[in-house]
């Protein structure tokens, strides 16, 4: 008997653990896996350049690679050709340097990645780093892309938002898609803001005003 006891206390004990394991399942909410959303294209830069608010400078820099398959290097890179790319050929990570005669406003950058054609080759994580050389380059912008296909705009600004001056920027790819090994960028351009000319903040004249001085005497 005493043993029958033990075991319907027993019982009943475990039967209660039960219940509010139940109880607290019960409360959990249940979550979705959440999937990141792919990075949404910019704008074509064209676009941007037509605007007269911004220039392209990248011809004025001199560019380098940490490592390039033959064929694949600066001349793909800045071609204006969407379907050639810089494919890298070494170990991460991989480095785009852009370095200028001069300290230069920069504004932003403008690169285009295609999962679509690139898959494993695109980057996933980019570091963009400024400076005056290779020896005291700081990270202004890390970005991470999910699945890019376009343009992607990278702002280049200081703590007050205005666009950085520096001899030198590097783009360093930390990683690609799917754990891919080297990577593929498609273009990069480099852009500086337009400064307003002097010529075009005169007042407009008024109809009275033109009449009166439209002859040159």
């Amino acid at each position: 008997m005493r043993m029958t006891g033990i075991w319907a206390w027993s019982g009943i004990r475990s039967k209660s653990f039960a219940s509010d394991s139940l109880k607290k399942k019960k409360l959990l909410p249940v979550r979705a896996m959440a999937t990141p959303s792919k990075t949404p294209p910019g704008s074509d830069p064209k676009q941007l350049e037509r605007t007269g608010t911004v220039r392209e400078i990248g011809s004025q820099a001199v560019w380098s690679l940490s490592s390039c398959k033959p064929g694949f290097g600066v001349d793909q890179l800045r071609d204006d050709n969407l379907e050639t790319y810089w494919q890298s050929d070494g170990s991460q990570p991989h480095l785009v340097n852009i370095q200028f005669r001069r300290k230069t406003t920069v504004k932003m950058l403008c690169m285009y990645a295609d999962y679509k054609s690139d898959e494993s080759y695109t980057p996933s994580k980019i570091s963009v780093r400024v400076g005056n050389n290779f020896h005291n380059l700081q990270e202004i912008r890390q970005l991470e892309m999910v699945e890019p296909s376009g343009w992607i705009h990278i702002p280049l600004l200081d703590t007050v938002n205005n666009p950085i001056r520096t001899f030198m920027i590097q783009i360093a790819v930390l990683a690609n898609h799917q754990n891919g090994r080297d990577t593929h960028m498609r273009q990069i351009k480099v852009y500086t803001p337009v400064e307003e000319s002097s010529i075009g903040k005169f007042p407009r004249c008024t109809t009275v005003d033109f009449m009166m001085y439209r002859t040159i005497r």
